[in-house]
């Protein structure tokens, strides 16, 4: 394929998702963004393999403890991220694009706002949470929770650029944000953890300068770099319906979010009654495995951007058509990583610790989470298809369902059986679970848009 597609417009990349194959629009518009998810996976993985030869069991452990509580802190970022996918794709569809960027400058100031009013709520729960704390890991978690409240307004930017760009169906312009913040983040890793020995700070230290970094280079991509894309601060006032169109649409998907990561912290709560061993191993597994559900998974954003347009341009059947396409799609794929991450299981582990603890924990629940990625990857493409219809309060049931009833529930019900192997095996059973009922719901859908978005104005004749 020429590399000339780098450049489409948005207007061309519409045309592309409303006339083209659907299978190889899906490929199309999902290969960027698996390239994306191999990167996003390489993160954790890069950070995990140096935390846990240099810094150790209980900075890794600490690590590992303070991701969900992390991740809650960005669900407003996530909000704002699948409502500015689900409108600014519509309106693409309609092709609306002044309106469309319009909004994209509405969602980009609301995004720094939040981002800026959210830091201090992340001091304030790291001091909380890390008082009931296994000992061990206590100062390490009030550190990392502390001192990443720095890092949270960038990335709620990075958020938001990520949902803007999928909009436009131009998903190649988030995989080139990571791979540089790929290559940024193993450099301070290096520096500030295996050469200064930082430790927990070094963590934050090497995420925090990649981040400032990286969102300089995003400003630039937005607001400076000429282009039809481009967007404008010149004369900016918010837009009340605007602004209520985004509580709308995306506050589902911020609560999803933040239950998601209430659910997650919850089960890592109940993994670190049993030491920082288990959860050290868990978090080993979970690392690995990162790879094994974000390439699944990545096809959600294409299937909501065609699902969006096509549904924005009143072909709702290529919509439903899209939706089949990326379970179908996505379940070959987790398919294929089953088969390529099973057989290399201990060859994978052993490269973050010789610890012969460690190791078997980490063995046998990389082994059970890899199996569940079918589920995982169906799951999520058919929550993109929600979301592309504006439907966002589906897959804040899901997630709610998925996470709450089905794993947390099924972890709590089967903890004095199965000790913290309950944990490993209630990810198998909520994940497959969760996708049945996807299906089931996404059969009996309407293919009709709930979201209101305004009309190209047309000028009177001269």
């Amino acid at each position: 394929m020429h590399l000339s597609f780098l450049n489409q417009s948005t207007a061309q990349r519409r045309d592309l998702i409303l006339k083209g194959s659907i299978s190889r629009t899906i490929m199309f518009l999902s290969v960027p963004t698996l390239m994306l998810g191999a990167v996003q996976a390489l993160m954790p993985l890069m950070d995990g393999l140096f935390i846990n030869n240099v810094s150790g069991t209980l900075v890794a452990s600490a690590v590992t403890f303070s991701d969900p509580v992390v991740n809650m802190a960005t669900s407003l970022a996530q909000g704002l991220s699948v409502a500015a996918m689900a409108i600014i794709g519509q309106l693409n569809g309609k092709g609306n694009f002044a309106e469309s960027k319009r909004t994209a400058t509405q969602i980009v100031v609301s995004g720094s706002i939040l981002g800026c009013l959210s830091a201090p709520l992340l001091l304030i729960a790291g001091a909380v949470i890390s008082r009931s704390v296994n000992p061990e890991i206590s100062r390490n978690v009030f550190l990392y929770l502390s001192l990443y409240a720095l890092v949270l307004p960038f990335s709620f930017m990075e958020s938001i650029y990520n949902g803007i760009k999928n909009a436009n169906g131009q998903p190649e312009a988030t995989f080139i944000r990571m791979v540089i913040m790929l290559i940024l983040k193993v450099f301070f890793n290096f520096l500030f953890i295996y050469w200064f020995r930082f430790g927990i700070v070094g963590c934050v230290l090497a995420s925090l300068l990649a981040n400032v970094i990286v969102t300089v280079w995003m400003f630039h991509e937005l607001f400076v770099r000429p282009g039809a894309d481009r967007l404008d601060l010149k004369d900016f006032r918010f837009d009340v319906s605007i602004v209520r169109q985004l509580g709308k649409i995306g506050f589902p998907a911020m609560l999803t979010s933040f239950l998601l990561n209430l659910g997650f912290f919850l089960i890592n709560t109940e993994t670190e009654k049993y030491g920082p061993v288990v959860l050290n191993g868990q978090g080993i597994a979970s690392n690995i495995t990162s790879v094994c559900f974000i390439l699944p998974g990545a096809f959600s954003a294409a299937v909501t951007t065609m699902v969006s347009m096509n549904i924005g341009a009143g072909n709702p059947a290529k919509a439903k058509r899209s939706a089949i396409a990326g379970c179908i799609i996505s379940a070959i794929t987790a398919v294929i990583v089953i088969s390529v991450i099973v057989p290399l299981s201990s060859h994978l582990t052993i490269l973050f610790t010789r610890k012969a603890d460690l190791l078997e924990i980490a063995n046998h629940a990389l082994h059970i989470y890899t199996y569940s990625v079918v589920g995982f990857g169906v799951c999520m493409t058919v929550q993109g298809a929600f979301i592309g219809l504006g439907r966002t309060k589906v897959p804040l049931m899901l997630g709610i369902l998925r996470i709450w009833f089905l794993r947390y529930v099924f972890i709590l019900a089967t903890e004095r059986f199965l000790s913290y192997y309950a944990v490993f095996w209630g990810n198998l059973f909520s994940n497959y679970m969760a996708a049945i009922i996807a299906l089931i719901l996404l059969s009996r859908v309407r293919w009709v848009s709930v979201i209101r978005v305004k009309k190209p104005e047309v000028l009177p004749a001269e």
